[in-house]
């Protein structure tokens, strides 16, 4: 009856062992929507741009009309910092330079607003004339822009061409005498060609309406305004791109030819099962005078993490092995215990990680050995040098020894 009662504890033992040496392989899929219009929105500091553009502009003001479109062009610029929220909207500040060239009416006693003192002579005027009027002024501007090609088809990086209509407000300055300050409203259509990944050339079309003060020319008109064609460079700082939405799929796989031998070594079992029973039958009869139950205990296995370049064991990792010295020293005396050191591998040189592991692994050994007494040959040392991140992607928890019985591995 002893010898059933010893062999019944073994074979449990040995399901519970050989069970948790089967290996599991996971495979990652990750699989990106390819929706064109289905993008993550990137963080503050991605899809900025910035761009500069010159060109020409024409200014509608009281008596502008009457002088010829080639004199009336003007030089126009602009420079301008932006981002992008999607690849649809975007938002962007800037300040435009303005050159106007118009006409002003001559009051005789009055002196025309920006005159040049010269004038008009291309058309004729009975009783009084128009001069010639030159000022600047300076628009500061916020946009917003709309990409209706991305809107439409979706976001393409390598897309060509691309064009976003944009509204505009800002404010706009003359320095000038007579000197005014005045809110501007604005309209656009922003065209960009992809020269490069990171640049763009672009045609930006601008129409911009202020108060009829804004020339010094009180007229009939409630709203002067300024048409304007630049060709210009945008910049476009990284990070430009847009992720796509992804699903990760996680398949976990079974080695088969652990699983057969698994599959055998249950059959096994089971016959050998079998054949207690029937002694456990046979055996009714028996009076049972002497039961011996072997001590089956293992010391489940315990981790130990170190602080970087260190291995000195803390007084709160000492406590942990008294405990696992405790379950050592009243289990079986047959089973050794692998102590196992590593070291982050993305900290220090190959050399000092080697170096590191080893001492850290030597230093757990010390500990159960000379502190808790455990005997010398139930421990076997060994150290793996640095290691890439073991658990939870977590560098600290490379910087370890590991203990288990060889019952576990």
């Amino acid at each position: 009856m002893k010898n059933l009662l010893t062999l019944g504890s073994a074979l449990f033992l040995t399901v519970n062992a050989f069970g948790q040496s089967v290996s599991v392989k996971q495979d990652t899929t990750v699989v990106f929507d390819q929706n064109p219009h289905k993008v993550i929105t990137n963080g503050f500091w991605d899809n900025w741009f910035i761009g500069a553009g010159a060109g020409y502009g024409i200014f509608f003001g009281d008596h502008d009309k009457q002088m010829e479109f080639k004199d009336r062009l003007a030089p126009n610029f602009d420079v301008n910092i932006g981002k992008a929220f999607t690849p649809s909207l975007s938002v962007r500040a800037g300040v435009s330079s303005y050159k106007v060239n118009g006409l002003t009416q001559n009051h005789g006693d009055v002196k025309p607003a920006h005159s040049t003192g010269e004038r008009y002579d291309k058309i004729d005027w009975d009783g009084y004339w128009l001069e010639k009027q030159e000022f600047k002024f300076y628009n500061i501007h916020a946009d917003v822009m709309f990409n209706i090609v991305n809107a439409i088809g979706g976001y393409k990086p390598e897309r060509f061409y691309s064009v976003s209509p944009y509204l505009s407000l800002g404010w706009a300055v003359v320095n000038e005498e007579p000197k005014q300050k005045e809110v501007t409203a604005g309209i656009g259509l922003y065209n960009a060609f992809r020269i490069t990944k990171g640049l763009d050339l672009t045609l930006d079309i601008r129409g911009t309406m202020a108060n009829d003060r804004i020339d010094g020319d009180v007229g009939e008109r409630k709203q002067d305004g300024n048409l304007s064609a630049l060709l210009g460079l945008t910049f476009k700082l990284p990070r430009q791109t847009w992720d796509r939405p992804s699903t990760t799929t996680i398949t976990s796989k079974y080695d088969d030819t652990e699983l057969n031998a698994l599959r055998d070594r249950i059959n096994q079992l089971a016959n050998d099962n079998d054949a207690l029973r029937n002694q456990l039958a046979n055996a009714k009869t028996q009076t049972i005078t002497n039961v011996e139950i072997k001590k089956q205990m293992l010391a489940a296995p315990i981790l130990v993490t170190f602080p970087i370049n260190k291995s000195t064991v803390s007084t709160e990792a000492r406590v942990n092995l008294g405990f696992f010295a405790k379950v050592i020293k009243e289990a079986r005396e047959d089973i050794v215990y692998k102590i196992t050191g590593y070291a982050d591998k993305g900290t220090g040189t190959p050399e000092i990680n080697e170096r590191l592991s080893k001492a850290r692994a030597q230093a757990i050994y010390d500990v159960l050995v000379k502190e808790f007494n455990v005997p010398t040959s139930q421990l076997q040392v060994d150290h793996k040098g640095g290691v890439e991140n073991m658990y939870y992607n977590d560098p600290r928890l490379s910087r370890s020894v590991i203990t288990i019985s060889d019952l576990l591995q």
